[in-house]
């Protein structure tokens, strides 16, 4: 900030409001001098309610130092709109922001709401790639991306992104996770069984690739459990990694859940290798959760 705002001759019509901590303020936080000056300030015109040119300068110099001031935010866009500002402009200005700040909750907000009201959406899918690019699993440029999915129905194009993000990375639960939005959260477009069935062949797939991986089976179960699918339907697949000698926890966690399902839904007794499986887990394959394994064990014998 080029000098203290109680110093600048065109801000001398506004008299600065300070902070009312209280007459004895226990821990009172040591604002630094220009942060001081410049909220002093702001507190006044938002008190004021003005709308200028000047009021977006002062919360700029805000942002700079506060980047997470969610009030600010605010007030900024309402300057905005109240004087009709270029909003391409405020996106050349917030993409300066991100380089930054690409997890503060606030930059992507109010990147939403001036996307919003541009009903432009050309710049975002460069935008977010890049951002993903360089961190695939950023938390907020994958929600933010479903937001421009819904408002401007680009569902379509997303299928790819997914494969290639997930090419790249096998173990992105977020790319994960953002196919599962694609299939399920469609307006009015449920997905058919055969896409299912291709869901779950996808998936299969790539958990013979890293069998380890618990983003795939993950994937795997929510499939089954959204379309009401059993377990048993695995059955051929499961057996196949086990004759491949693959020692993942998750495919024995699938079995013993398979074989839960199995009794209940047949009223019969659980198939004993569930027991098996628990002790299989608890001694070699997953050792490090092994009072799990044990205390699950203890859950599946009361279904013999």
């Amino acid at each position: 900030m080029a000098a203290f705002y109680s110093e600048r001759p065109e801000w001398a019509d506004v008299t600065p409001i300070p902070q009312d901590d209280g007459p004895n303020p226990l821990v009172p936080i040591a604002y630094s001098a220009d942060y001081t000056d410049a909220m002093d300030y702001f507190r006044a015109v938002s008190k004021a309610n003005e709308k200028s040119e000047r009021v977006l300068g002062l919360l700029a110099d805000i942002i700079e130092m506060n980047p997470a001031h969610y009030t600010v935010w605010q007030y900024r866009q309402q300057v905005l709109f109240a004087l009709h500002s270029d909003l391409k402009a405020e996106l050349d200005y917030l993409d300066m922001i991100a380089e930054n700040q690409v997890k503060n909750y606030q930059v992507w907000h109010h990147r939403q709401v001036i996307v919003d009201a541009l009903n432009d959406c050309s710049r975002e899918m460069p935008f977010i790639n890049a951002i993903l690019d360089d961190d695939s699993k950023n938390y907020h440029a994958w929600s933010y991306r479903q937001w421009v999915i819904r408002r401007f129905n680009l569902w379509d194009a997303e299928w790819q992104y997914t494969n290639d993000m997930i090419t790249l990375d096998i173990r992105n639960n977020s790319a994960w996770n953002h196919r599962y939005f694609l299939l399920f959260s469609r307006p009015e477009s449920a997905p058919d069984a055969a896409t299912i069935n291709q869901e779950i062949d996808y998936t299969k797939s790539k958990i013979a690739l890293a069998p380890n991986n618990s983003c795939g089976w993950a994937y795997l179960h929510a499939l089954l459990d959204k379309q009401q699918l059993a377990l048993n339907t695995l059955t051929a697949f499961l057996k196949e990694l086990l004759d491949k000698q693959v020692a993942a926890p998750q495919l024995y966690s699938t079995w013993i859940d398979l074989y839960v399902q199995d009794a209940k839904s047949s009223n019969e007794p659980i198939n004993a290798q569930a027991l098996e499986y628990c002790d299989l887990l608890a001694e070699h394959v997953d050792p490090i959760r092994k009072k799990y394994w044990q205390n699950k064990k203890a859950a599946v014998s009361k279904l013999l």
